[in-house]
C-alpha cells in the first residue's frame, strides 16, 4: 500500500500516553484505540536512568543470579513454631522501657493516632505510668526507646505495639537458622493494636500476660517436635484462607495442633477453658503467627549482595518503608496510603486512619493480597469481585521472581504463591504489590472500622532502586 492510499482510507489512531487527547479526537468523532500504558519509571528522569544502568547486560546477569540466591533462600525455609516467651526474655535488644512499633523508624510526636493510643496503653499496661495522660507525657519525654519490630527480628499487627511483659511466638528457620518473634493476637474488638487502651484493653492485655501466654508456652513445653508453620500454611490456603485477612482454617488448624498440649498441662480446667473460649471468639487467632512465619522466612534473603528482592514492607500509618536484600538494612519510605475498602456500618473513608503495621510482610512473603485467588470468600471483607481476586494473584507474577511450590493456589491450577518482589520489575512495569488490610480508625481508642485494598507508594521503590543503581552500577 502507497503512502497515498494509506491516508486515502479510514484511519484509526493508537493512543499512547495521556488520556486527553484521545478524548479530544473521540470529541470530533474520530474512533480511537486508547492503550494503558505508563513510561518506566513513572517517567521520573534519575530513575529512567537507574533502570538502564542495571538493564546492561552484564549488571542484570549478576542482579538475576543474586535474586536466584534469596528466592531460593525464601522458598527453601521452613519455619516452625517452637514456643512462646516473654518480650524481656526472647527478643533481642528488648529492655524495660522499650516499646516496638510497626514500620519504619518514627518519632512519638509523628505517630499516628492509633499508634500514640498503642503506645501509651502499652506503658500503662506495664506499669510504668498510671493513666494515659502520663503515659503521653512519658512517651514524648525521650525517656522511652521507640524502634521498628524489624529490627528486632519481630513484626507486629497494626500499630505494632510490643512491650516487655507481652508473650511472643518464637519461630525458628531450621533451614538457615534465624528466629523470628511476634506478639500474641488479642482477637477483634477494642485492642490495643488499633489504638484502644481503655481500661477493659488493659484488663485483656494482664489476662494474656497471667494465663493465655503461660498456658501457650507451657504447651509448647510439651511438643518438643514443634509446629511446621509452612506445611500447616500451605494446608490453610488450600482450605480457602490467604493468612493475611482471612484466616478460618489456619487458626481452626493451629488450636488443633496445640489443644492436646493444653490438655496435658497443669494449668486449671478453668484456664483451660479461658483459653478455648477466647481462640474461639476470632479467627484472627493464627494471623500473627502466618505474620512471623513470613518473616522468618523473609530475613534469611536478607544481606545479599546484587540483589533487587524485597524483603520488607511495613507501615506505621505515616510512612511506608521496604528493605531490599541488597541495601541490607536500609530504609526507604514514601508516604503511607489510603485503604479503599468495605467501612463497618457508621463509618466513611473520612473516618480511616492511612495504612498501618507489620502484616505486609505476607505479602512481601506471597501470601495475604498475593494469594487471594485462594479465598474467594474475601471479599466479602476487603470488597472487590473474586475475579479480581483471580487476577491479583496472577498479576503479582509480573513483579516477582519467581513461585513458591511449597505453597499453592488451587483456583489457579495449584500455582506457587508468586514469591521474591523485584524492585525492578515493579519500576518497569508500573505495577504496585498488592496488600489487603484492616483499616484503623484515624483516633485512638476506636478499633478496626473496615477492609480493603492498598499498594506501597512509588516513591519507596523509586528510592530502592536510585540506591540498588548507585551500589552495584
Amino acid at each position: 500500500m502507497s503512502i497515498n492510499d494509506l491516508f486515502a482510507s479510514t484511519l484509526k489512531p493508537v493512543n499512547l500516553g495521556l488520556d486527553m487527547f484521545a478524548e479530544d479526537l473521540a470529541t470530533q468523532g474520530v474512533d480511537t484505540v486508547l492503550m494503558d500504558w505508563t513510561p518506566p519509571g513513572g517517567g521520573d528522569p534519575e530513575v529512567i536512568s537507574a533502570l538502564g544502568r542495571l538493564e546492561r547486560p552484564e549488571i542484570a546477569e549478576k542482579i538475576d543470579a543474586a535474586n536466584q540466591v534469596a528466592l531460593e533462600r525464601i522458598l527453601s525455609s521452613q519455619p516452625f513454631l517452637e514456643g512462646f516467651g516473654q518480650a524481656i526474655d526472647t527478643v533481642p535488644g528488648m529492655t524495660r522501657k522499650t516499646i516496638l512499633h510497626a514500620g519504619p523508624p518514627i518519632e512519638f510526636t509523628r505517630m499516628s493516632g492509633p499508634m500514640q493510643g498503642a503506645v501509651t496503653g502499652a506503658l500503662v499496661f506495664e506499669g510504668l505510668a498510671k493513666d494515659v495522660d502520663e503515659a503521653f507525657e512519658l512517651a514524648a519525654s525521650g525517656e522511652i526507646d521507640f524502634s521498628p519490630c524489624h529490627e528486632h527480628q519481630s513484626v507486629g499487627s497494626m500499630a505494632g505495639v510490643t512491650s516487655a511483659s507481652m508473650w511472643v511466638h518464637r519461630v525458628v528457620n531450621r533451614t538457615h537458622g534465624n528466629t523470628a518473634y511476634t506478639n500474641l493476637s488479642e482477637q477483634l474488638s477494642k485492642i490495643l493494636r488499633f489504638g484502644a487502651n481503655d481500661q477493659s484493653v488493659i484488663d485483656r492485655l494482664n489476662w494474656m500476660r497471667d494465663v493465655f501466654g503461660p498456658v501457650l508456652a507451657g504447651a509448647m513445653e510439651l511438643n518438643t517436635d514443634g509446629i511446621d508453620l509452612r506445611l500447616m500454611l500451605s494446608q490453610a490456603l488450600h482450605m480457602g484462607d490467604e493468612a493475611h485477612n482471612r484466616n478460618v482454617a489456619g487458626t481452626t488448624l493451629l488450636i488443633q495442633a496445640l489443644a492436646p498440649y493444653i490438655l496435658e498441662s497443669d494449668f486449671t480446667t478453668k484456664e483451660k477453658r479461658e483459653v478455648f473460649d477466647f481462640v474461639a471468639s476470632s479467627d484472627y487467632f493464627s494471623g500473627p503467627t502466618w505474620m512471623v512465619a513470613a518473616k522468618a522466612s523473609m530475613d534469611a534473603a536478607n544481606g545479599i549482595e546484587n540483589s533487587t528482592v524485597v524483603t520488607t514492607m511495613a507501615r506505621n500509618g505515616v510512612d511506608f518503608g521496604i528493605r531490599v536484600s541488597g541495601t541490607g538494612g536500609q530504609w526507604f519510605t514514601g508516604p503511607a496510603q489510603q485503604v479503599v475498602g468495605p467501612m463497618f456500618a457508621g463509618y466513611t473513608p473520612a473516618d480511616s486512619g492511612l495504612d498501618m503495621g507489620d502484616s505486609a510482610i505476607t505479602e512481601t512473603f506471597g501470601i495475604g493480597g498475593f494469594a487471594m485467588a485462594a479465598a474467594p470468600a474475601i471479599v466479602a471483607l476487603v470488597g472487590g469481585t473474586v475475579d479480581e481476586a483471580m487476577g491479583y494473584s496472577r498479576t503479582m507474577n509480573t513483579i516477582t521472581t519467581g513461585n513458591n511450590p511449597n505453597i499453592t493456589i488451587p483456583a489457579l491450577d495449584f500455582m506457587g504463591v508468586p514469591s521474591g518482589i523485584d524492585v525492578r520489575k515493579v519500576m518497569e512495569t508500573g505495577i504496585l504489590p498488592i496488600i489487603n488490610t484492616a483499616i484503623a480508625h484515624k483516633d485512638p481508642g476506636v478499633g478496626m472500622i473496615g477492609a480493603g485494598i492498598t499498594h506501597p507508594p512509588v516513591e519507596a521503590f523509586q528510592q530502592a532502586l536510585v540506591a540498588l543503581a548507585n551500589r552495584i552500577a
